[in-house]
């Protein structure tokens, strides 16, 4: 039975989750220590563990080393510290002194200071489903330095070796998964630019060298932080090995005292059997079912204007394309940049968000209005946390965006950050968006913010740093707020592409862009690589025109629409230039995608075969007694015919109809020998095939 028990004699925690076992326990100095992560233990055999303590250390190996839960700087601890307090009087280090605990529900809290200094520190451990949620708390009664303060320190079992997955990439490209043996010493994974970042994501996934897609252990961690980050893997070479991870980078120095706590991100971690497969799956439901604010919705069929328009936006073209948008099937329809101030470019106008009057005479309420009346919902593109030096707003406050007294103000993209970790900043912000969304009806958001931070500082201030905390929570309390005061609003997350993805922002967001290109062939690896710790549910995937402003590439529409139908579907072409023959497609298309839609966005995954250099590449949801495969030969070659397609998720007791050519299958054919795909001849060949379990 899932839940936490406390032995007594024992000073041991054992926590329960659906199918896994987490257990702490106070040593003899009241340091927190690991005892076991893994499958479900009763307390009497986790009891047996601690029972199987190493001896102490000789001075120069010890075989504990390694094992705390947070492991904090002081005393004869070397490992990778997650806690490193400095006190005004120069000391260092923290000593462990416990206190109480308190437990509701899944939810154990675990109450320390220090025995010299007034600092207070809380861990806290929750379970949902077998994803455990750790994060602490820090307070003290005088003034304290903190150079770090990671959310938890994760200690793996012992394995035959380890190897590690996690993603990276850059603009463009970005979570390309990476699998490779975990290095001795210290790995650190992070992003030093005050977003999650487009060059790599907060979560790692570690196995022993031999796990596959459908088989073996899998252990993981994943941040809820849209700032600077850092995950940090130790193994040593007694082979243990640590992840600890939360917010910060080096050089930044969070401040605790009296009125000034410090809570950290929550850290999650996740053990499952079954392969990375599972261990998706299992990450999935948890950010359907805890983490996105409206998990049971179906996301709807967006067209969004950006292609077809740049920066030349008027009224009456905004018209005709949610016309066309409309008549298509399109359910929501997004304006984008352009559309405010004097932004007639990328140079000017970003800051000053009032309607520009020469595009929209009588304001944005004709074409809100037009569009809901075509049956589509409208959304707008905004970027608030960001001015250009062009703009009135910086011209009124200068002293808004980050910046050092006697340093130059960094610009990419002709843009400046504003600081939103300064309340007036912030208030100002919610107050136009606020207006903005009440005023209009405006049901959607793209939020953007299209560079990172720099010069990220506040003259006067005497806690510069705070801003790299400060500004991240701000913009969670802006989203929270407007969710509140607007229920019907919905959110997506945008950071030129991927750099804003993380279980921070999708607590906020009902969707997230995985990537500015749309290339059918590279998003196939985007997606890819998304897919290992977030769902489809939230990862918007557009078609867009040929070639391919990305990489130039002309791939056919079909492709194109096949492989976005297989996240949430939007499109971003001009479809006022598109032929009558390609708009009866999408219109098809975008049918079979609202009947196939709750499969996709709250089906299981399946990844059948990932993307290779120009192989197949597979994927399927299964959802109840409905499934969804897809499959794209990215290039033909010597008429080599196409093998069967083993799928997943199926019960091979069942039989499965192929609606649309009326064959029937087995499961257990289709789970043992495969599924014949049928595809078209030639390069790009793609095809979507549905699958219903036939009533007994």
């Amino acid at each position: 039975m899932a839940g936490i028990s406390y032995l007594d004699d024992h000073r041991t925690w054992v926590l329960t989750g659906a199918a896994t076992t987490y257990a702490l326990r106070l040593d003899e100095d009241d340091v927190p220590t690991h005892v076991y992560w893994g499958p479900r233990l009763s307390p009497p055999e986790v009891v047996e563990l601690t029972a199987k303590t190493l001896p102490r250390w000789d001075g120069f190996n010890d075989p504990n080393e390694g094992l705390d839960e947070l492991a904090a700087d002081g005393g004869t601890r070397y490992w990778t510290p997650a806690l490193q307090l400095r006190f005004a009087d120069g000391t260092r280090g923290l000593e462990w002194r416990y206190e109480t605990h308190e437990s509701t529900g899944n939810h154990l809290e675990i109450f320390f200071a220090d025995r010299h200094y007034p600092v207070r520190l809380t861990l806290h451990y929750r379970f949902r489903g077998d994803v455990l949620e750790r994060w602490t708390e820090l307070s003290a009664d005088t003034d304290v330095e903190v150079a770090r303060a990671d959310s938890a320190t994760w200690v793996l079992p012992v394995l035959e070796d380890y190897r590690l997955s996690h993603a990276t990439g850059r603009w463009a490209a970005e979570t390309q998964l990476r699998r490779e043996a975990v290095p001795h010493g210290e790995t650190v994974f992070g992003s030093r630019r005050g977003i999650t970042s487009h060059h790599a994501n907060p979560w790692v996934m570690v196995d022993d060298g031999t796990a596959t897609e459908r088989h073996g252990e899998v252990y993981g961690v994943a941040l809820a932080w849209s700032g600077s980050w850092r995950l940090t893997t130790t193994r040593s070479s007694t082979g243990r090995l640590t992840i600890s991870g939360g917010f910060g980078q080096d050089g930044v120095v969070h401040h605790v005292g009296p009125g000034k706590p410090l809570t950290t991100p929550v850290a999650a971690g996740l053990r499952t059997d079954g392969g990375f497969g599972a261990a998706s799956r299992a990450w999935h439901a948890y950010v359907r079912e805890h983490v996105l604010p409206h998990p049971g919705e179906l996301r709807p069929v967006l067209y969004n204007s950006w292609e077809a328009t740049g920066f030349e936006v008027s009224e009456a073209g905004q018209r005709a394309l949610a016309e066309r948008a409309a008549a298509l099937g399109v359910e929501l329809f997004v304006l984008d940049d352009g559309w405010f101030g004097a932004r007639t470019g990328d140079h000017a106008g970003l800051g000053d968000w009032h309607v520009n009057r020469e595009r929209f005479p009588d304001g944005l309420q004709p074409l809100v209005d037009a569009v809901h009346a075509l049956g589509m919902k409208f959304g707008l593109w905004v970027e608030p946390e960001m001015v250009n030096p062009d703009s009135d707003l910086y011209r009124a406050h200068p002293d808004w965006v980050l910046h050092h007294a006697h340093r130059r103000r960094s610009e990419l993209r002709k843009q400046l950050v504003l600081d939103f970790a300064r309340p007036d900043v912030a208030a100002w912000a919610h107050s136009w968006l606020d207006r903005l969304v009440g005023d209009h009806g405006v049901d959607f958001l793209k939020w953007d913010m299209n560079r990172p931070f720099s010069e990220a500082g506040r003259p006067g201030e005497a806690d510069q740093d705070r801003v790299w905390v400060e500004h991240t929570r701000a913009v969670y309390a802006i989203l929270d707020r407007l969710r509140e005061d607007h229920p019907g609003l919905r959110i997506e997350a945008c950071s030129g592409g991927g750099g804003r993805i993380d279980l921070g922002v999708l607590a906020r967001a009902d969707q997230v862009w995985p990537s500015d290109n749309t290339d059918a062939l590279d998003r196939l690896r985007v997606q890819h690589g998304y897919s290992q710790l977030y769902p489809a549910r939230a990862m918007s995937a557009w078609v867009t025109d040929n070639p391919n402003f990305v990489t130039g590439r002309s791939v056919p529409l079909r492709f194109r629409f096949h492989v976005a139908m297989a996240g949430v579907l939007g499109l971003g072409g001009d479809i006022a230039r598109w032929p009558e023959a390609d708009l009866a497609f999408a219109r098809e298309m975008i049918a079979r995608y609202r009947d196939i839609r709750p499969v996709v966005q709250h089906g299981a995954l399946h990844r059948l075969r990932p993307p290779s250099d120009d192989g197949l590449v597979a994927l399927q949801y299964v959802l109840g007694d409905r499934s969804v495969v897809f499959a794209y030969r990215q290039a033909a070659h010597f008429a080599e015919p196409d093998r069967p397609l083993r799928l997943g998720g199926l019960d091979p007791a069942e039989r499965y109809l192929d609606p649309d050519s009326g064959t029937t299958h087995s499961g257990a054919v289709l789970l043992a020998h495969g599924l014949r795909l049928g595809l078209p001849t030639g390069d790009f060949a793609s095809t979507v095939i549905r699958l219903e379990r036939i009533p007994r």
